[in-house]
């Protein structure tokens, strides 16, 4: 493979680059270079395994706010000194931090939660819910939310209820949020 332009002409030494610049490009291996590199990585490592988290959203119950396929982040920080709230989308650590659920959160530690045909009710009273997009028929009889759990719902309500998974959850096993 044969390069053409100013590259080549850098490569072969005919156009010199200013020793900042090529410094920058090319730095050479010294200890202190090595050191900052050492300290990069060991920095994103711990961001990426502790804080922000990748994910790839893996199915359908989260159409169409998340969308099957898509890349985010999980901001594993948000829960640190807070509790999760109505309307809240959660990862939710089913075993080790390989498999995660990405749910929404619909009703707290002891309120009262049932579907009537298809329509969320928490307390008796019906949750306006504007990221359902998709129609449900889904009917289950009220039941409480247990003391530290959350009832966690996907948004994609058209999947049939025997299929979806979803329900309380105990809040320790809330990992974080997404960041978008």
């Amino acid at each position: 493979m044969k390069i053409k332009g100013p590259i080549s002409r850098v490569l072969r030494g005919q156009i010199s680059l200013n020793s900042n610049l090529k410094n920058f490009l090319i730095p050479p291996f010294t200890r202190k270079y090595l050191f900052r590199l050492l300290l990069i990585t060991v920095s994103a490592l711990i961001f990426f395994s502790s804080v922000c988290v990748p994910f790839r959203v893996n199915g359908h119950s989260m159409e169409p706010t998340y969308k099957n396929e898509e890349f985010n982040f999980c901001f594993k920080m948000k829960y640190l000194l807070a509790e999760p709230e109505r309307a809240d989308v959660v990862l939710i650590r089913l075993a080790g931090e390989k498999a995660m659920l990405l749910k929404r959160v619909v009703a707290l530690e002891g309120d009262i939660v049932e579907f009537r045909r298809g329509r969320l009710f928490v307390n008796g009273k019906q949750i306006d819910e504007t990221y359902v997009r998709y129609p449900s028929d889904w009917n289950l009889p009220p039941g409480e939310v247990y003391k530290n759990h959350v009832y966690v719902v996907g948004d994609n309500r058209n999947i049939p209820s025997h299929i979806h998974q979803f329900g309380q959850t105990p809040v320790s096993r809330i990992v974080g949020s997404p960041l978008w």
